[in-house]
């Protein structure tokens, strides 16, 4: 029972429930070392009395962070303060990015004269220096507590003082109540980035080709976003980890993305032979990559790239490219510095930090500063590719709404990061070190699932007011439209994995659900971005509603949208939720011209990944393809019959048009037949994960030209023609 308590107590699960009707336990030594990577000793029972009755003797005043919603009830954090208490806000700098113009307010004093019970609070406005004194008498229903003095949506300090003069100081996270919110009946294009090639690529696409491709897509099909991968920063070494799904660092974008001839200082390079030869070698490449059958090789194009932009480096800024380069570092700060000079060594040490000179390990280390002085010119070009991509990711959203696009580009926030990667070693105090996220074993996978990515401690997140999580999100929604978050029940709980142990025997960490969303709705209301959250698989009760009340769009897919509480069967277009982004695949699914064939089957036959014999797993996928076959006829939406592949991947999108999803997910190589799954969960060297070209029908690779001049993409696209605009309630975007 201590155990238990000590880990509830902490947010560590004791036993989970796959199915509503299965409870598991967890292993003891499983919670322990769980406890462990959070600080806390409970490897005999006489550690976990002493660490038990330290944490129940522990009386906090306040929580490290507290949340409070513009129009909401207040937190008990603050409506329960003894009566007399005095409340004073500190608002953040004014300078920080994303905050309001103008003079910072004056910290906001209030005294709690009556204990308020929770209740309603105002929205906020301009605030007065003092509060009104509180009636004894609690507030009317919708009234705020009139000792409460609503603070500017922002980051803030409060700092609390009893009548008995005890003292408690926290981050205050005052926080709109909802992201903003996408036009109903959005379409657009979901693409890997690295798979889309045009004739000018360097063997891989680029930022170049997001731009043009967001140009094409919003001036000739009406489309309201590009949906890529993410494009977080690699761990660079040979072979590179090609996921982008495992990066090093979540903060800075990788500049093996950069369209290297569209950098100002690209066309004063003085060595142009030298140039000349690399995009040489660069369209030698492609060529490959687009007509020998060769697959796209990260580590080759970073090579050419890099050499190219070792020239490209030489080339002095001018003034105002200087100026803006400075900006960029001072916005930036420690964060850059630290991801630039870990590049830096690195170069000299080796991608694994772990394996790094003893000295070097710790960012904050005299080595580590001798190292960051002796190092200046190699951290200085590694910031300066930081600031060149993140240019160039300004410009393709640019380029998006000029082009009339309502959202834009949609960015990819993947779950976690690599273990030996940037953002470990610089916050290393962050991460819970011999733990991995992962996933519990469930119908679909007995063995569970070991991602190997360090998770986030919960405790250290919330002691430093969320500063490692609103600095990622600020730099992502910096040059976004809007921004999915892979596995986004992660801002609820995320499976700890024990490092050594199989993925059965970890379990859940809470993590406060409360504090992330606020953290994320509102850095996305001053992005003007809107959200959405890949919410497939086992969700727990009550997070697609959390969600949803945050504005927080989900990710619906149509071979996963049955009426699983009723019949099974596939559920009628009008059932499906509005608030989600609706699909007929993703980058770990198989493309729909796969699924209706039943191509993706013999493909996992062929890598040995079936659970039953082919002749099984073949009539159950048929059984289920004709079911949503039957009803699309039902719905007359397959007028061409049954035999015709290209109607029928329309029919399926026509299907998804008739929903009320406010956005509609188009997989681009679905329009153009393309079979070959960008990833298959499950393999690793079977099977050519993220680097596959997008192919035709036959899988012949076919370019960004060849693609936008596709007649099957054309027919395509006009089943997803906008409906007739509607005026827009207020708050929410207008196309």
């Amino acid at each position: 029972m201590g155990l238990s308590r000590l880990a509830a107590l902490h947010g560590v699960a004791t036993s989970y429930s796959p199915s509503p009707d299965v409870t598991v336990s967890v292993p003891d030594d499983t919670v322990i070392a769980v406890l462990a990577a959070l600080g806390v000793d409970a490897g005999t029972p006489a550690d976990v009395r002493k660490c038990l009755a330290a944490a129940e003797s522990r009386s906090r005043l306040l929580p490290p962070t507290v949340v409070v919603w513009a129009g909401e009830p207040l937190p008990p954090a603050l409506a329960g303060l003894p009566p007399g208490s005095t409340v004073t806000v500190e608002p953040e700098p004014s300078d920080l990015p994303g905050h309001p113009a103008g003079r910072p307010p004056a910290p906001l004093s209030m005294r709690a004269r009556a204990a308020p019970p929770a209740a309603p609070v105002a929205s906020p406005g301009e605030a007065a220096p003092e509060a009104v004194p509180a009636p004894e008498a609690p507030p009317a229903p919708g009234e705020a507590p009139a000792w409460w003095i609503p603070p500017p949506h922002g980051v803030h300090r409060v700092h609390v003082r009893t009548p008995d003069n005890r003292r408690a100081t926290a981050t205050l996270v005052a926080a709109p109540l909802r992201v903003p919110q996408p036009p109903e009946g959005t379409h657009g294009f979901l693409v890997q980035l690295y798979s889309l090639l045009s004739a000018r690529s360097w063997g891989m696409g680029d930022l170049g080709d997001l731009a043009d491709l967001a140009v094409w897509a919003g001036r000739s099909v009406g489309s309201g976003f590009v949906q890529v991968n993410p494009l977080h920063a690699a761990v660079p070494g040979k072979p590179t980890d090609p996921s982008p799904y495992r990066p090093s660092s979540r903060r800075f974008p990788d500049p093996v993305h950069l369209h290297v001839e569209s950098i100002p200082e690209y066309g004063h390079v003085r060595d142009r032979a030298t140039l000349d030869d690399l995009r040489q070698d660069a369209a030698a490449l492609s060529e490959a990559v687009l007509n020998k059958g060769a697959l796209i090789d990260r580590d080759a194009v970073w090579e050419l790239k890099r050499q190219a932009l070792e020239l490209v480096a030489q080339v002095p800024l001018t003034p105002g490219r200087r100026a803006d380069y400075c900006d960029f570092l001072a916005e930036q700060g420690q964060a850059l510095e630290d991801h630039g000079l870990w590049c830096a060594l690195a170069e000299v040490h080796g991608p694994d930090w772990h394996t790094w000179p003893e000295a070097l390990r710790d960012p904050r280390s005299p080595g580590t500063a001798r190292a960051r002085s002796e190092l200046l010119d190699r951290v200085d070009f590694h910031c300066r590719l930081a600031w060149l991509t993140a240019t160039q990711l300004a410009a393709a959203q640019r380029s998006a709404e000029d082009a009339g696009m309502a959202v834009g580009i949609v960015h990819d926030l993947a779950v976690g990061v690599h273990p030996a990667g940037a953002d470990t070693w610089s916050q290393q105090e962050a991460f819970a070190h011999g733990m991995s996220v992962g996933a519990p074993p469930d119908a679909f996978n007995a063995r569970g699932q070991d991602w190997g990515l360090p998770p986030w401690r919960p405790d250290v997140l919330a002691a430093t007011g969320y500063a490692a999580y609103r600095g990622l999100l600020r730099g992502l929604l910096a040059h976004a439209g809007a921004l999915r978050i892979d596995h986004v029940m992660g801002l609820f709980r995320l499976w700890w994995v024990p490092e050594g142990r199989p993925p059965t025997d970890g379990t859940y960490v809470a993590y406060d659900a409360e504090a992330m969303l606020a953290v994320l709705v509102l850095e996305a209301h001053r992005a003007g971005t809107s959200v959405v959250g890949e919410d497939l698989g086992t969700v727990a009760p009550g997070v697609r509603e959390a969600l949803a009340r945050r504005g927080v769009l989900g990710t619906s897919v149509l071979w996963f949208e049955r009426d699983w509480e009723g019949d099974g069967r596939p559920l009628a277009p009008e059932k499906w939720r509005r608030d989600c982004l609706a699909t007929a695949t993703t980058h770990d699914l198989p493309s729909t011209a796969a699924r209706l064939t039943g191509d993706h089957v013999t493909l996992r036959h062929r890598l040995g990944l079936l659970t039953r014999s082919l002749e099984e797993e073949l009539t159950a996928d048929l059984t289920d393809t004709a079911e949503w076959l039957a009803l699309l006829a039902r719905l007359r939406m397959l007028p061409e019959g049954d035999g015709d592949e290209e109607a029928a991947v329309r029919a399926v999108h026509r299907f998804l048009r008739r929903t009320p999803a406010r956005m509609t997910g188009v997989w681009l190589p679905d329009t153009v037949g393309d079979r070959r799954p960008q990833n298959l969960p499950g393999t690793w060297d079977q099977y050519p994960n993220w680097r596959l070209p997008i192919a035709d029908a036959e899988g012949h690779p076919v370019t960004l030209e060849e693609i936008t001049a596709s007649p099957r993409l054309h027919a395509l696209m006009e089943v997803l023609r906008p409906r007739k605009p509607r005026t827009a309630p207020p708050g929410e975007r207008r196309p």
